[in-house]
């Protein structure tokens, strides 16, 4: 068969694909009616948003944030369905916050609510840090980060502590080798993958100023405040009530100057530094009970009950409470550094 025959078939199947698009957007008129919830209703957005708000304490900004995204790419959906022209609204994300604050509880009902609306084929969410993504020679960095990038397609990639990607002072470092290949799979499979970048809002900061690429691929910026004492007691008494464990009053009183003490102190991590102390309460409750009497007959009220002494005998109720430094977190993985503990 001819080359020029084929070609005119095809420049012709074109034109006719193109002319019958043009028909279909044309019999839309302006006075198109769209029911609005109904379209809302097919995605099932809302259920993933009352999960939200029923698994995360606070945080009213987050879901706010959340909320208004939502809504734009449903409404952009719409737009496509009737068929007006727009340019995709950018996915990638950065989360920005202190450690505990529910980034990656969010990212996973973010990458559900983008899967409902179609916007990633699976929905499913891939958490990695600089280990996953950065070698330790020459030639590793590349294989490494295309193979993350390549389990991540479809859904959404969380990179943790983004900021430990960069380090200018090393080098020798291929962090940079894997923020480049980063940067062009953001850019040219953008359609196919959605990058959120997260980690300690100071860190990132200067993370994006020393690699400006990144920060214009970022369209979202969410920051994730820290939570308030009472907050955080809310929290502990979900966590207990799942493990099936309760607080006395004077219990609950102690917990909540403990966690009042325990945010001046340094590498406080809000609902991970609770859960900490309540895993090492019911420990002392535990040791409390052993030591009571061997041939006590143990009621129920007994081993679901955290006392308060078994608050109170941590150590953070005798110390002294330092001034916290700007960024508690600065001197993190340097070398010789011993993280406090805080029993």
């Amino acid at each position: 068969m001819p080359f020029a025959f084929l070609l005119y078939t095809f420049y012709s199947l074109n034109y006719l694909i193109i002319s019958i698009m043009e028909q279909q957007i044309q019999q839309v008129s302006d006075d198109t009616l769209v029911d609005l919830q109904e379209e809302y209703n097919k995605t099932d957005i809302q259920t993933i948003i009352d999960n939200l708000e029923a698994d995360l304490v606070g945080l009213k900004p987050v879901k706010n944030r959340i909320r208004e995204i939502s809504a734009l790419l449903l409404i952009d959906r719409i737009r496509k369905t009737l068929g007006l022209s727009s340019s995709s609204p950018g996915l990638h994300m950065s989360f920005t916050g202190s450690p505990g604050t529910g980034k990656t509880t969010v990212a996973l009902k973010m990458a559900d609510i983008l899967y409902k609306l179609g916007y990633i084929r699976k929905g499913h969410l891939l958490t990695v840090t600089r280990d996953d993504l950065v070698g330790q020679y020459i030639g590793h960095t590349a294989p490494k980060t295309k193979e993350v990038l390549k389990k991540a397609m479809g859904g959404v990639l969380f990179i943790d502590e983004a900021y430990y990607l960069y380090k200018p002072d090393n080098e020798r470092d291929y962090g940079s080798e894997a923020i480049e290949i980063l940067l062009q799979v953001m850019e040219n499979q953008r359609d196919d993958l959605v990058v959120i970048l997260a980690g300690y809002k100071e860190r990132m900061d200067v993370f994006y100023e020393s690699n400006p690429g990144l920060a214009s691929r970022i369209a979202n910026h969410v920051h994730f405040p820290d939570y308030s004492a009472e907050e955080l007691i809310q929290i502990g008494k979900i966590m207990l009530e799942e493990q099936q464990y309760k607080l006395t009053p004077t219990a609950e009183s102690a917990l909540l100057q403990y966690i009042t003490l325990r945010k001046d102190q340094p590498l406080f991590a809000n609902a991970r530094s609770m859960k900490n102390a309540l895993d090492r309460a019911r420990m002392r409750q535990a040791n409390r009970i052993f030591e009571t009497d061997n041939n006590l007959v143990l009621t129920k009220a007994d081993l679901v009950t955290l006392d308060e002494q078994d608050i109170r005998q941590s150590r953070i109720f005798d110390l002294a409470t330092p001034a916290a430094p700007a960024n508690p977190y600065a001197a993190y993985g340097t070398p010789g550094y011993v993280a406090p503990t805080y029993g």
